[in-house]
């Protein structure tokens, strides 16, 4: 199932939380969705599910999501870890959601198992911590088997142990030939993921690429050498016009360059080689660096609003996070 948005558009109080975003989801691969706080994710989400009234549309495999029968065998979607009824059980939860499909007692039993929720399915969810909420909720968008997940910022609230086992299983639903789509601000993990990105900054579209591509967007990546004679090499760089600064005790950061050509450059001008690496931004960096200016809240000298420092930001009011 391939999954097309066009032309997403949500306004708020006259400003546009998601601006005319378009893009395609496509089977086999796990999709991370970045943005700064209050850049529209969430909004961008409800939209696609059709929770949200806005403008543009989103086709699943080319139909609308109201085409089809059931639902929730289409997209399970997975947006809110509070999202249930605190009197009623885990199971009974379940079995409610379950009922629109017509999903076996069963087959609730074994999402149960597989979310790690079994010690506590006849347990009221009004005393989970947010992590149990996150694979109730996880469990609820799994139910049917859909051929594309929606979640939002599933990993909040999970422990490491947890947290990596989310990761693979993502992982593993993705390569059996479904859509997983997954907003999150844990960047480390994000890059261990995904094999693709959509990120979006004030509701509109600043990149759709492989994660490599992405990072390889960031100034921050280059190619440390250190030399016996750095000025010498300094002096061969600015004549091949390289972009080339100092770093101490011999070293030189280059941009444009790979290690081969450095190397080869740095035999070339008589230069002892003591060290030649590529240095490779992360996506924590990368995303930092190309999402700065878009930052919707953020935080002035000594703490007080009204500042802004890139890479920073304040939680969401929630109207378009």
């Amino acid at each position: 199932m391939i999954v097309e948005t066009q032309g997403l558009v949500k306004t708020y109080s006259g400003k546009r939380a998601v601006d005319n975003l378009s893009f395609t989801l496509d089977p086999g691969t796990v999709t991370g969705f970045l943005g700064p706080n209050g850049s529209g994710k969430s909004t961008t989400l409800r939209l696609m599910l059709g929770l949200d009234h806005g403008e543009g549309s989103t086709t699943w495999d080319g139909k609308s999501l109201t085409e089809y029968p059931h639902a929730t065998q289409v997209v399970g979607a997975h947006l809110d870890a509070k999202f249930f009824n605190p009197n009623r059980t885990a199971r009974n939860h379940l079995r409610m959601l379950g009922a629109e499909s017509g999903i076996s007692n069963q087959r609730v039993d074994e999402v149960i198992d597989l979310v790690g929720l079994t010690d506590v399915a006849k347990k009221r969810p009004k005393s989970f911590s947010l992590g149990m909420g996150q694979r109730l909720g996880l469990a609820g968008a799994l139910l049917s088997e859909p051929k594309v997940l929606l979640l939002d910022e599933p990993a909040n609230g999970l422990d490491p142990q947890s947290i990596l086992w989310l990761r693979d299983f993502l992982k593993y639903y993705a390569s059996l030939g479904n859509v997983v789509f997954v907003s999150s601000h844990l960047l480390s993990e994000m890059q261990t993921m995904a094999d693709h990105l959509v990120v979006i900054s004030r509701g509109a579209l600043i990149a759709d690429q492989s994660m490599a591509q992405f990072v390889a967007r960031s100034a921050q990546n280059d190619v440390l050498i250190r030399v016996a004679d750095p000025a010498k090499l300094m002096a061969a760089l600015e004549d091949k016009g390289f972009a080339a600064t100092s770093e101490g005790d011999g070293g030189i950061a280059v941009h444009g360059v790979t290690t081969d050509q450095l190397g080869a450059l740095a035999f070339g001008a008589g230069v002892q080689v003591n060290e030649l690496r590529a240095r490779t931004a992360s996506l924590e960096q990368a995303f930092m660096e190309l999402t700065s200016e878009g930052q919707e809240y953020g935080v002035g000298g000594g703490g007080q609003p009204g500042g802004q420092v890139p890479g920073s930001a304040a939680p969401s009011d929630g109207s378009a996070s």
